[in-house]
C-alpha cells in the first residue's frame, strides 16, 4: 500500500498548546525520563539520571507523592522510562541507556511492574541487556511499540540518529542483539538543537512523539514502526523557556507532557502541560 501523502498525515495530527506555565519539581534537579501512569490516577513517575535507582511520583502539578525503590536495578546513566502492556498490567521500564563517551559495550533495560503506590519499594522482574550491531550509542529514547515490542532512538551524538529495535521476546542473562531499524531525521549528524532527548508512544498507540531540546515531532505510529519517519506534526516547545528540555509523555485526553533537567546543579527539574486538539 502507498504510504498517505504528507499533507493527509499532517492534517490529522493534534495541535498543542502550553497549558500554564512551567512547574518546578523539587528533588528532580536531573529529570530525564518521564511517563504518565496507565492507572488512571493521573500520577506522573520521573527519574533522575544519576544516583539511587529510586522513580520519584508526582501530580499533574508537579507536586512530589513520593518516591520508590526499585529492588534489583542500579544506576550508570538512566535516561529514559516508557510504559506498555506486560502479562495483563501495564509495565515501566526503565532505560540506563545514556553513553556520553559512546563506551558501552552493552546498554540495560529494567521492567517493573507499574508500582500501585508512590512510596516503599518494587521488585525490578526483568533485566535484559542489549548490545547494537555496529557499535556503541548514547541513546535518550525509548520506546514501546503497540504491540510490546522495544525501541531505542539514538540521540545523534556520534551520527545520524537511528531507530534500533529489540527482540520481540526479552529474554534475561544474555546480551539480546539489537537490530538498526533505520534513520527517521536526516542522514547526517544532527546539530545540538535537533539531537533526540527523549520519546514516547501514546497511550490508545497511534502516536509517537520524539523531543528535541526545543520541539517535539509527531508521528503516525504505525507508520513510525514500519520504517516510514513522514512527520505528521511539530510541536515548538521554546516558548516554555525550559532551562533544558529533556523528556515527553503523553497524558490522558490529549494532554502532553514534557519535563526538563533544571539546567543547573542543585536546580530543580521542570515540567510543563500541553493541551492538544484537532
Amino acid at each position: 500500500a502507498m504510504a498517505a501523502p504528507a499533507s493527509l498525515v499532517a492534517q490529522r495530527a493534534p495541535s498543542c498548546k502550553p497549558a500554564g506555565a512551567l512547574m518546578r519539581l523539587d528533588g528532580l534537579p536531573e529529570a530525564s525520563g518521564l511517563v504518565a501512569s496507565r492507572a488512571g490516577d493521573g500520577r506522573l513517575w520521573l527519574h533522575n539520571d544519576s544516583g539511587k535507582p529510586e522513580i520519584f511520583a508526582v501530580d499533574a502539578k508537579g507536586r512530589a507523592l513520593g518516591r520508590v525503590t526499585l529492588e534489583g536495578a542500579s544506576v550508570r546513566d538512566w535516561e529514559a522510562l516508557a510504559t506498555g502492556p506486560c502479562d495483563g498490567g501495564h509495565c515501566l521500564y526503565v532505560g540506563d541507556i545514556g553513553d556520553n563517551d559512546a563506551k558501552r559495550s552493552h546498554v540495560t533495560i529494567y521492567r517493573l511492574e507499574e508500582p500501585a503506590t508512590a512510596s516503599g519499594t518494587a521488585k525490578v522482574d526483568g533485566v535484559f541487556n542489549a548490545a547494537y550491531p555496529d557499535g556503541a550509542h548514547d541513546a535518550e529514547a525509548l520506546l514501546v511499540a503497540p504491540d510490546g515490542t522495544l525501541h531505542i532512538v539514538t540521540k545523534g551524538d556520534t551520527g545520524a540518529v537511528a531507530v534500533y529495535r529489540f527482540p520481540k521476546a526479552l529474554r534475561a542473562g544474555s546480551t539480546l542483539k539489537l537490530e538498526r531499524v533505520g534513520s527517521p531525521l536526516s542522514t547526517g549528524q544532527p546539530g545540538k538543537a535537533d539531537r533526540v532527548t527523549d520519546g514516547a508512544v501514546s497511550a490508545d498507540g497511534k502516536w509517537v512523539a520524539l523531543r528535541t531540546p526545543g520541539a517535539l515531532a509527531l508521528y503516525d505510529a504505525g507508520s513510525f514502526f514500519k520504517g516510514d519517519w513522514t512527520q505528521a506534526g511539530r510541536i515548538d516547545l521554546t516558548a516554555l523557556g525550559e532551562p533544558q528540555g529533556e523528556a515527553v509523555s503523553f497524558g490522558a485526553s490529549g494532554a502532553i507532557y514534557v519535563g526538563g533537567e533544571g539546567g543547573g546543579k542543585k536546580q530543580p527539574g521542570t515540567l510543563a502541560v500541553m493541551t492538544c486538539g484537532r
